[in-house]
């Protein structure tokens, strides 16, 4: 099994904690521990006419977008979220399989069980991936590393599954160092390397900077962490509004949030700018379905269900309006979120203006019972 890790954080700790007392970690130690192509490597898995092979999940040939690849499919440059007409001219070998939300919720809950054997500071993002504290854990392990490499084995033990980590002091570059190993490896980014490995990094690369944001960012001449690390408060906060104090501190390095074990999310949903302004109800409809589509798949892989819809149109002159809509019940599948977004989108037609951006959103969330959860997973297209 890989384990190439380029580092090694150690242990590092305040010296003036009074008699008795336990002294507080300087330096906290995340995880972000991140399954490679976690999708398709179990229909891979189960499937062994599969292995080897351009596998996308989700999706058909004709319709509907990938909700993730294998690697051999990501040679063609096919990716989550493209849509499947585009990935099958990418790669016309691509094999197309219905998702099975139930196995990767039954292979995740396998996952988080060894995550839970070393720590209870676990913060999930999704069914593949999540945030693990471990400057203190229940096996009283100094390294991180080692913590890292142990529990990677132990999902390969268990679910016969590759698992990628990063390790850092901070769940930014924890996230950013999970990347640089994969597939099947891990890295570390430790406080001394941090600053300077964010002002290398492409700003196209941070996690959570959207091409939108990074298009603006490059118009305004940032095109590195170092180029935004020479911004002022002011002008990150005059440009980028909120988002500005955050760009400010991850450009140096600094990302103070917790691991948070018990985060509930309030909302799932995803905005696209487009190159041209649209005028057309029907590509206005496209373009939306696409999002929609995207929503979905996120709500499916955590296990969400929202009562909420909400549709977001911004103009050519940045006027933003909004369209939402509650139902009695949690949306029951992919197309009765679509349905419902298209009937929302219709009501801002016709329109005087060209529309610069769409978005799409869930909320409202509800905990489904067992047997309506499996008759809703009959119902996904």
């Amino acid at each position: 099994m890989a384990n190439r890790t380029i580092e090694t954080m150690g242990e590092s700790r305040v010296g003036n904690a009074g008699a008795g007392e336990e002294p507080e970690p300087r330096v906290r130690k995340i995880l972000h521990v991140d399954m490679d192509a976690y999708y398709a490597s179990v229909e891979q898995r189960d499937n062994p006419e599969l292995r080897g092979k351009p596998v996308a999940v989700g999706g058909s040939a004709a319709r509907g977008v990938v909700a993730a690849a294998s690697y051999e499919a990501r040679a063609f440059g096919v990716w989550s979220a493209l849509p499947s007409m585009t990935a099958k001219r990418r790669c016309p070998d691509l094999i197309f399989v219905k998702p099975r939300f139930e196995v990767y919720r039954a292979v995740s809950a396998q996952i988080r069980k060894i995550f839970a054997e070393h720590t209870d500071r676990v913060e999930p993002l999704s069914l593949d991936e999540a945030y693990l504290d471990v400057t203190h854990n229940k096996q009283n392990i100094r390294l991180a590393t080692e913590i890292a490499t142990l529990i990677r084995t132990r999902i390969k033990e268990v679910t016969g599954l590759n698992a990628s980590a990063g390790i850092s002091y901070c769940k930014f570059l924890a996230k950013m160092a999970s990347d640089l190993n994969k597939p099947n490896g891990q890295a570390v980014i430790t406080p001394t390397r941090g600053p300077q490995f964010v002002a290398d990094l492409p700003v196209r690369k941070f996690h959570g900077v959207g091409p939108a944001t990074a298009a603006k960012m490059e118009r305004l001449g940032i095109l590195t962490g170092a180029d935004l690390r020479e911004k002022s408060l002011d002008f990150l906060q005059q440009h980028f509004r909120k988002s500005g104090s955050w760009y400010y501190q991850i450009s140096r390095g600094i990302d103070e949030r917790p691991v948070q074990p018990n985060r509930e999310r309030k909302s799932i949903g995803t905005e696209d700018t487009f190159p041209e302004d649209i005028y057309d109800i029907k590509i206005a409809q496209a373009e939306l379905k696409r999002l929609a589509q995207k929503v979905w798949q996120t709500c499916e892989a955590k296990g969400s269900r929202g009562r909420t819809v909400t549709v977001k149109v911004k103009y050519n002159d940045f006027q933003q309006v909004t369209r939402s809509r509650t139902i009695a019940e949690a949306l029951p599948g992919g197309n009765d979120l679509i349905d419902l977004a298209a009937t929302l989108l219709d009501g801002v037609f016709p329109i005087s203006k060209g529309i610069r951006l769409l978005g799409v959103t869930v909320s409202g969330f509800q905990a489904i019972p067992p047997e309506r959860e499996e008759l809703q997973l009959r119902l996904i297209d």
